[in-house]
């Protein structure tokens, strides 16, 4: 998927193995898309898409940077569906929902909309494979 890119921050070039750690450790899936942009030694942007034997997709866009030293995301949006196309939760912090606990983070679920706290990839990517959630609404 990806090489060492010496000018990319340390934070950055680890969340991105991390990444790509937890998708080869899933059984049975095919990578539709997989992009790292990197805008800056201090940003990137992933996008990828990622379908599972039994149907399921999971969809990621997101923009990181460092800022104080730490990982912060700008945007992101992780969605996930069935084989029928339906939806089976989607996250992001799109600012639209401001009366939810933990504004803008928030998870769709089908017909309804929960506040959350930002999820982990890594985690999103797990729960996905189990399509079990990982975060309680709120």
């Amino acid at each position: 998927m990806r090489g060492s890119y010496g000018m990319l921050h340390e934070l950055l070039e680890q969340y991105l193995v991390d990444i790509e750690r937890a998708i080869k450790q899933l059984r049975q899936i095919y990578v539709e898309k997989f992009e790292e942009e990197i805008i800056a030694a201090n940003r990137i942007n992933l996008r990828f898409r990622l379908r599972f034997a039994s149907g399921k997709l999971i969809e990621v866009n997101e923009s990181v940077i460092i800022d104080a030293g730490k990982l912060k995301h700008l945007g992101y949006r992780y969605h996930c569906q069935d084989q029928d196309n339906q939806l089976l939760f989607r996250y992001d912090n799109t600012p639209h929902f401001p009366n939810l606990e933990n504004f803008p983070h928030h998870k769709h679920l089908p017909g309804e909309v929960v506040g959350c706290e930002q999820p982990v990839l890594v985690t999103v990517i797990h729960e996905t494979d189990s399509h079990r959630p990982s975060h309680t609404p709120r």
